[in-house]
């Protein structure tokens, strides 16, 4: 992000940025909500197993939820359609880290190519709390044009600068009908997600499974888009389709575990 102050920004505290991530019901804490992002807890609906603050000694060091492994030196290779043109996304676990808010976090490459040329590289930062819970620190991404020279940073942020804030990307112990805010700074990074089934039926080339985690998601940003994801245990995303929207789809063809 532009205008970083980084000595503010190693003095913020991690409570602050969590605010209003999860709640167990329909509807998903506004970030500015009292007793959300106020103070750092988390709704009373969001169900046993979420703790009621976040301060680093709440992190543990890898990513082993089951839904998302992040097992250092795992790469995973998708195919699929954006707009009508083929895509691949290559997504690898590297074995960097960075700590953000007191936390390390695991530093996740991702190559987005279109047309068989690179469009978007982003490195995305995960950590997962001891119950299981991955949360999402925010990342750091830059557009490419024909020639892979950089034409944007847009969508790069990071929490506890600017007034962005943690989010949850799958919950340690997913429940049907669990909603969740997987990132927020506002006007640029706001997506949410909604545990829809937990014996989804998924046929990619890599897998074929009739026991899925599937879930919603969406923005307020874009309110014409919902894509619905589904995740293996031990494996992680295996599909990613819009169901309104822009056509978009992504399958994992390949995965290699470290």
């Amino acid at each position: 992000m532009k205008s970083i102050d980084r000595s503010l920004k190693r003095k913020a505290i991690l409570a602050l940025a969590v605010g209003g991530a999860l709640i167990g019901g329909g509807a998903v804490a506004a970030p500015d909500a009292v007793g959300t992002a106020a103070t750092g807890t988390i709704p009373s609906g969001a169900g046993a197993g979420w703790p009621a603050t976040l301060s680093p000694d709440e992190f543990v060091p890898r990513v082993t939820n089951p839904w998302f492994p992040l097992k250092p030196g795992s790469v995973w290779r998708y195919e699929g359609l954006k707009e009508g043109t083929k895509t691949t996304d290559t997504v690898t676990a590297t074995h960097k880290t960075k700590k953000i808010l007191g936390v390390t976090t695991t530093v996740v490459h991702d190559v987005v190519s279109v047309g068989g040329k690179p469009e978007e590289v982003t490195d995305d930062f995960y950590a997962q709390d001891r119950h299981g819970n991955v949360w999402y620190f925010g990342e750091e991404t830059e557009e490419l044009n024909a020639q892979g020279k950089q034409t944007s940073t847009e969508g790069s942020f990071e929490a506890g600068v600017e007034g962005a804030r943690t989010g949850v990307l799958i919950p340690g112990r997913p429940k049907v009908g669990l909603v969740g805010r997987q990132e927020f700074l506002k006007g640029e990074a706001e997506d949410h997600f909604k545990v829809l089934d937990l014996k989804a039926s998924v046929s990619v080339p890599f897998v074929s499974t009739q026991n899925a985690l599937r879930t919603k998601e969406w923005t307020p940003l874009e309110p014409g888009t919902i894509d619905n994801k589904y995740y293996v245990r031990g494996v992680g995303t295996v599909r990613e389709i819009a169901v309104k929207g822009p056509v978009e789809k992504l399958e994992l063809v390949s995965f290699k575990a470290r």
